[in-house]
């Protein structure tokens, strides 16, 4: 399909630069079918599901994998965005052409790595020297990596240390958060428990891959990000029950939708996974695991409205998100949510 099919213009203001307070105080767009779009609140989750329904949020917690750093006199910026090994991240590169394979980059705080190589899409394998764990070295010389939609309008600060991690974050490994379940608090979900909603989690690392924009006109010529994600045996065989039972999983956020895809059969039956996983999701695709999408508002010909527009319609969701710029919604990582029931 073109590319261009997904465009829309999204005025700068409707960017979200700080989430709501309290987190579950969040706007949320519910569209269901072809009935009218329903204007909510996230705090209004309760009462939009039935009991028996599944939530399924991602619990890789996000780590700080910005680096600021010098080779020689030259400025180096570093995103992380997939472990290779213990010591080895593939990362992208700011000032790429300053650094050359077998040249060291110093972060600072006495942080350092050499370059290994130069891959194809023109990131690096960095190799972080020493012996303390990349993640302690990373919570004493990064800083969260903020979406560049947010970073380019200001500094990150300490208050994002808190406000990019969900209350569901335990697996150190994503390098940007699974932002869907950001509105999540302890009220909400002792809210959902009451109408008996119950909840499973998994883990995908998400990866910076995931605001790179599509360069191609086709989607037909996209190359996919992987990223690394697992389901536990236990709970695939909850979420297959409680679909046999007519629960409905739902999934909290694209990451999690992703996975559940890639680990379900033809027939829908959800298994076990631990791997990597680059499924691309677009229109014409026929969903195996999920029966609907709690997601954030996304970029303009991305991956994540492609699929939106494969799991409700193109159409439909091209006017879900022009009622949702009328009507003020805020956009991205710290906006405002939607309830996707096909």
């Amino acid at each position: 399909m073109r590319v261009d099919l997904f465009d829309f213009d999204l005025p700068q203001e409707l960017i979200a630069l700080r989430p709501a307070r309290p987190r579950d105080a969040a706007r949320m767009l519910v569209v269901r079918g072809e009935e009218p779009f329903e204007d909510a609140g996230v705090s209004d989750l309760p009462g939009l599901l039935k009991r028996g329904d599944v939530l399924v949020f991602n619990d890789t917690r996000v780590i700080p994998a910005q680096l600021e750093g010098r080779r020689g006199e030259a400025k180096i910026g570093a995103t992380l965005h997939k472990r290779i090994d213990l010591r080895r991240w593939q990362a992208f590169i700011r000032n790429a052409k300053r650094l050359r394979p077998g040249e060291p980059v110093a972060f600072g705080g006495g942080v350092s790595a050499t370059a290994e190589e130069r891959l194809a899409d023109g990131s690096f394998v960095l190799v972080f020297h020493g012996e303390e764990p990349v993640e302690v070295l990373l919570e004493r010389a990064g800083r969260m990596p903020l979406p560049p939609y947010i970073a380019g309008k200001r500094a990150t600060d300490a208050q994002d240390r808190e406000d990019y991690q969900t209350m569901f974050a335990r697996e150190d490994g994503a390098v940007a958060a699974p932002t869907a379940a950001l509105h999540f608090t302890p009220r909400l979900m002792d809210a959902l428990d009451a109408v008996g909603v119950t909840r499973e989690t998994l883990t995908l690392h998400v990866g910076a891959g995931t605001f790179l924009p599509v360069k191609a006109d086709d989607t037909d010529d996209h190359a996919m990000h992987s990223e690394w994600g697992r389901i536990e045996p236990e709970t695939a065989e909850r979420l297959n029950a409680a679909r046999a039972a007519g629960g409905r999983v739902i999934a909290v956020g694209t990451t999690s939708l992703r996975l559940l895809e890639s680990a379900t059969r033809e027939d829908g039956v959800i298994q076990a996974f631990a791997g990597d996983t680059d499924i691309f999701i677009t229109p014409g695709y026929r969903f195996r695991a999920v029966d609907g999408l709690m997601t954030n508002f996304h970029l303009p010909k991305s991956t994540l409205v492609m699929l939106v527009s494969a799991l409700m319609g193109r159409e439909r969701m091209m006017a879900a998100y022009d009622h949702a710029i009328a009507n003020d919604y805020r956009f991205y990582s710290y906006g405002d949510s939607s309830l996707l029931l096909p």
